[in-house]
């Protein structure tokens, strides 16, 4: 709930705090703003308060060509490129680069190939199929050190191709094969 009186203050000295907390939706010119707009302050009986831009425009208000509030702190918009990395990389977690290619992922991402390559080598400092690696390899490793799964189980349920590719990339980056890990872990009852 956004309480009037705090949203009042807010808005009329221009809190850069509360700028995408909260919009001002204008009742007359039916245009919603940021706490921050420098254009001349409707009166309070014209002013609405709303929790999102999706809101206000919801409620049929249309964004400020000034603040242009769609682009304020904390909305898709503001973040950017990292929003879509963010889902790339939550995408990744849930296994959609274990069977599609980078392109066929990037263009589920509605961006190019190139594009997608160069938004993850600035943000996060890796390839997209190195990040996929890297979620199959925590993924792996967390399950040969919770459960008893054969190595042939846990390659497969951790997205990899095969039992060869999962035992390469685990000694590359581990300097040992799933089964001496385990076994060196403790858990070596099962190394299948």
């Amino acid at each position: 709930m956004l309480d009037f009186q705090t949203c009042e203050a807010a808005r009329l000295s221009r809190d850069p705090r509360f700028d995408g907390v909260f919009f001002v939706g204008v009742k007359t010119s039916k245009i919603y703003c940021r706490t921050v707009c420098p254009v001349r302050q409707p009166l309070a009986k014209n002013v609405v308060y709303l929790p999102t831009a999706s809101a206000a425009e919801a409620k049929g208000f249309r964004p400020c060509r000034r603040c242009r509030p769609e682009t304020a702190p904390r909305s898709a918009a503001w973040n950017g490129t990292m929003s879509t990395v963010a889902r790339a990389l939550k995408l990744i977690e849930e296994g959609a680069l274990n069977e599609a290619g980078v392109a066929a992922f990037a263009e589920r991402l509605g961006i190019g190939e190139r594009h997608l390559s160069r938004l993850f080598a600035r943000h996060v400092g890796a390839t997209p199929l190195q990040a996929a690696r890297n979620s199959r390899l925590k993924q792996a490793k967390r399950l040969l050190d919770e459960s008893d799964l054969k190595i042939a189980e846990i390659a497969f349920q951790a997205g990899f191709g095969s039992v060869r590719q999962f035992n390469a990339t685990f000694a590359a980056k581990y300097r040992c094969s799933p089964s001496r890990y385990r076994k060196e872990r403790g858990n070596g009852s099962r190394t299948g």
